[in-house]
């Protein structure tokens, strides 16, 4: 690729060739939605159609980033802002997206429960209690309505310590913030060898945070009986929950490919935005399990 002088990035935008990337990714895209959506409904060929369009995503995105990265070098600040607004617009989607299951929990604890319990549409006696009566719809179709203990009882079904795991996940999160501000202080004073350590510690949080988490749903399957099919608290919980999760597991991945980067010397103090849009999404990850945190495992 040619190099250019100083004055011609401060007069010119530097846009890439044509490229097939996007229409191949969107092929491998297709793949992997109609292999799950034949996984759901049990078709053999799912997790076949799911495995070939990960497997050609992934090939892909590694060829695309690197092709990226080797472009670098020829960006000026244009498009340092553009790569700024679109990672910003970016992670307010990610926020609107957590906004609608933070929504569709405030609906069903405080507006479709205690209106459920005020018609008396489900059966008598139903209270409005949260978290719901998990699995109490298979008692009344086995066992008719039950009785006032059974209902005392289910209402307590799939209830989780905060102070157990939920607890060490949270101080967990909040100390990969620190670790990784003090790695990115460390790259722009030029500390090559402190951003390496700070961010190495950062991404192997996340891991622990991810394998504390992984914990919880095994005790959650086999000690609580908690699924997704648990009852709307079951299913809410999941459903929050998992998508943080692999929010962490995305974010994990970018700083760890960061992190190698970190290790080539391909960032300098004033021109590191990768790091820094990395930085900003764990962020945001990490402020959504506060929330989490509060509105799902303590109120």
């Amino acid at each position: 690729m040619a190099s250019h002088s100083p004055e011609h990035y401060k007069t010119h935008y530097y846009v890439p060739d044509s490229s097939v990337y996007p229409f191949v990714s969107s092929i491998a895209l297709f793949f992997i939605a109609l292999g799950g959506a034949s996984l759901v409904n049990g078709y053999a060929i799912g997790p076949k159609m799911m495995t070939i369009g990960g497997i050609g995503l992934a090939s892909l995105l590694f060829i695309w980033f690197r092709r990226v990265i080797a472009e670098s070098p020829d960006y000026n600040m244009d498009v340092d802002k553009s790569f700024r607004m679109g990672m910003a617009w970016f992670i307010f989607s990610e926020v609107m997206f957590f906004a609608a299951f933070f929504g569709a929990l405030y609906y069903l604890r405080n507006l479709a429960v205690p209106w459920l319990a005020e018609t008396e549409l489900l059966w008598p006696g139903f209270e409005a209690m949260w978290p719901s009566s998990g699995p109490l719809g298979a008692q009344i179709v086995t066992n008719g309505v039950p009785s006032a203990t059974e209902i005392s009882e289910a209402t307590k079904y799939g209830l989780i310590d905060p102070l157990h795991l939920p607890l060490y996940n949270t101080l967990i999160l909040l100390t990969s913030s620190v670790t990784l501000t003090i790695s990115h202080h460390a790259l722009r004073a030029s500390n090559r060898a402190q951003t390496i350590i700070w961010l190495a510690i950062t991404v192997a949080l996340g891991v622990w945070f991810l394998a504390l988490q992984v914990t919880e749903y095994i005790e959650a399957y086999q000690q609580l009986g908690l699924t997704l099919g648990t009852g709307v608290y079951g299913s809410t919980f999941f459903m929050l929950t998992g998508f943080h999760g692999f929010h962490v597991t995305l974010g994990a991945f970018i700083l760890f490919i960061v992190l190698l980067r970190c290790m080539k010397g391909h960032f300098t103090p004033e021109r590191h935005f990768v790091f820094e849009a990395g930085a900003w999404y764990w962020h945001f990850v990490d402020v959504v399990w506060v929330g989490l945190f509060i509105f799902v495992y303590i109120l």
